[in-house]
């Protein structure tokens, strides 16, 4: 252990305030013996004063390009456009293993450095159960922006809260509406965190999982006013929704939230649009008549930015305690490899 160094970068994109090693596990890092440099950055959640005060040392945005060789580098999501040979291992979610765009681009990038992508999606127990993850917030803030817009107080630019300012807005107002709700992949961590929201809102949502999605009642789902998709496929599977659903005359479906955001992938089961929304305009209108509005957010957990980034440094620190070769960290190796593979990198 006391030969790991770890190198935790700032993130480029301006809306993502999460870190996937808070200040406190930070300091149960370097007492373990890890090296442990924290770029400064003017978003993200934690000051880079508490990391100071745990022990780490302190470098400037971005210098992970020119970091020891040995070390690791470690972030949430995507990397700059340079450069163009990425010599270190990094940790990431980089989406990059089901013909996403651009996952070709970034695969080559680290094949032409010699470097490597331990995705942390692809972070996982022997029975292939992931080992840190951010589902539970990003199915809960899904459904709590799907219960906004549909009761027409979904504002614009969004912006970080608490999970306590979240909660006291989902409150039900007098003179709203009852709607019906449906969440796809309930029983996983991001289908959980979906109920709970909903039930935060005072709805009771309907729960479908592999039992309901082999044999799709389409006419069922379309009869829900508000859905939210929190599968992940990993094998081809029949869409839940395509374009002759969004034109039925009958469909009551009206708001719509794609947690999964698998958009790109020839494994995506909403195909029915083509790019995401964003924090900015988080909606966007796919019909008229009648209305059908779509939530697709990739970083959905980073609107609660400290309570997101502190279950999954809990999580992902047990993993850095027992950095390996083998193990977890030697399946996200393989994974990669077989990916460049795949690609003739």
């Amino acid at each position: 252990m006391t030969d790991l160094h770890l190198w935790l970068r700032h993130e480029v994109r301006s809306t993502e305030r999460r870190t996937p090693i808070v200040p406190s596990d930070a300091r149960r890092l370097v007492e373990s013996g890890v090296t442990l440099t924290v770029e400064e950055s003017p978003q993200r959640i934690f000051p880079i004063e508490e990391y100071e005060a745990a022990g780490c040392r302190v470098a400037p945005t971005g210098s992970w390009v020119s970091a020891p060789a040995d070390a690791v580098v470690i972030g949430l999501k995507e990397l700059p456009d340079g450069p163009a040979e990425l010599t270190h291992r990094h940790i990431f979610f980089g989406h990059a293993y089901k013909q996403q765009p651009g996952a070709a681009d970034l695969l080559r990038r680290f094949a032409d450095g010699g470097g490597a992508l331990l995705d942390l999606e692809y972070l996982v127990d022997d029975q292939g159960r992931r080992l840190a993850a951010f589902g539970f917030w990003a199915g809960y803030l899904g459904a709590a922006l799907a219960v906004l817009q549909h009761r027409g107080r979904l504002v614009a630019p969004l912006t970080p809260t608490s999970k306590k300012g979240l909660d006291e807005a989902l409150q039900p107002a007098p003179d709203d509406e009852e709607f019906t709700a449906l969440v796809i992949g309930a029983l996983g961590r991001s289908g959980r965190g979906a109920c709970l929201a909903f039930l935060t809102a005072g709805i009771e949502a309907t729960p479908w999982d592999l039992a309901e999605t082999r044999d799709l009642d389409r006419p069922a789902l379309l009869a829900h006013d508000a859905m939210v998709n929190a599968v992940l496929a990993t094998t081809p599977v029949p869409p839940f929704l395509r374009e002759q659903d969004l034109d039925d005359p009958a469909r009551r479906l009206r708001t719509l939230c794609d947690v999964t955001v698998d958009v790109g992938s020839p494994l995506n089961v909403l195909p029915v649009y083509e790019r995401t929304t964003e924090w900015t305009e988080p909606v966007r209108r796919l019909r008229k008549e009648p209305p059908l509005d779509l939530i697709a957010i990739d970083n959905l957990p980073s609107l609660l930015p400290r309570e997101s980034s502190t279950d999954f440094s809990s999580a992902l620190l047990l993993q850095l305690l027992e950095f390996e070769t083998g193990g977890p960290w030697g399946r996200c190796l393989d994974r990669f490899h077989q990916a460049c593979r795949e690609l003739g990198c």
